[in-house]
């Protein structure tokens, strides 16, 4: 990664100033979360080449090779912890809409946090709160993108289901240009949420979902809740049609969805 080319690249006003660089880190949440609390301006963003200790939601690994995109971001917004959510959307919503503008895929999004093309993940999302007196004071969005892989870099047990941009396109990809390009659309998309609300956001989620109306199987703890994923509420929980017809929600939980 040339990060002096990200730097004269990038055109937005506040994300990736000031862009934070290491060859290799534990995890960039880590690192962000320890600079957010010594009171690192918000748009800071901790890039590295590899992490030793990625992982993805709920402390899962994440294999995090040189060549790929992996990244956090530093927010400020002042918000309660009930809506962190809303910066996943926010980030998620933002990263389809640069890789479709970019590359011409067809990048979709899953519930709640991961970005697939042709049905296999490309990218996963952690966002991370930090509160005081029921407040968010900071919060970090880590980013995570399967770049410049060989699926053959992958751990065999991820490999019929992960893919990379690299693997998609048959060819590398600018990963300067992809950063620079990110960086302003998710500053474009955190603008928008903070003037407009989540509304904005949602509506876009929505446009950019592969899951909506298909038959699902989320995961919740030691639950399995089978139907149809028929709606997202205007807080972005998943509304879902079971079989007896009742709907039920879901705030958290892993998305499967059911070939039929």
């Amino acid at each position: 990664m040339h990060v002096g080319k990200v730097k004269e690249r990038l055109e937005t006003s506040f994300v990736g100033k000031p862009l934070i660089y290491y060859r290799r880190v534990s995890s960039t949440n880590d690192v962000g979360k320890e600079l957010a609390k010594k009171g690192v301006t918000e748009g800071t963003v901790i890039l590295a080449e590899t992490q030793t200790k990625g992982r993805g939601r709920l402390g899962r690994k994440w294999v995090s090779p040189s060549g790929g995109l992996w990244f956090s971001l530093i927010l400020r917004p002042k918000i309660k912890p009930k809506d962190l959510p809303q910066l996943t959307f926010m980030a998620a919503t933002a990263i389809a809409k640069t890789l479709r503008s970019l590359y011409k895929l067809r990048a979709q999004i899953k519930w709640p946090n991961d970005i697939l093309v042709n049905n296999r993940k490309v990218c996963g999302i952690l966002t991370e709160g930090h509160t005081i007196n029921e407040t968010v004071e900071f919060t970090v969005v880590g980013v995570g993108i399967n770049v410049n892989l060989e699926v053959k870099a992958f751990p065999s047990t991820i490999r019929s289901i992960a893919t990379s941009l690299q693997k998609e396109l048959g060819k590398s990809v600018d990963r300067e240009k992809l950063l620079c390009s990110l960086l302003m659309q998710i500053e474009n998309s955190y603008l928008t949420w903070r003037k407009e609300g989540f509304k904005s956001i949602l509506k876009e989620f929505r446009t950019l979902s592969m899951f909506l109306g298909k038959h699902v199987k989320i995961s919740v703890f030691d639950e399995r809740i089978m139907g149809i994923a028929e709606d997202l509420d205007e807080t972005g929980a998943l509304i879902v049609r079971l079989p007896d017809g009742t709907r039920k929600k879901i705030l958290v939980g892993d998305l499967e969805i059911l070939e039929l």
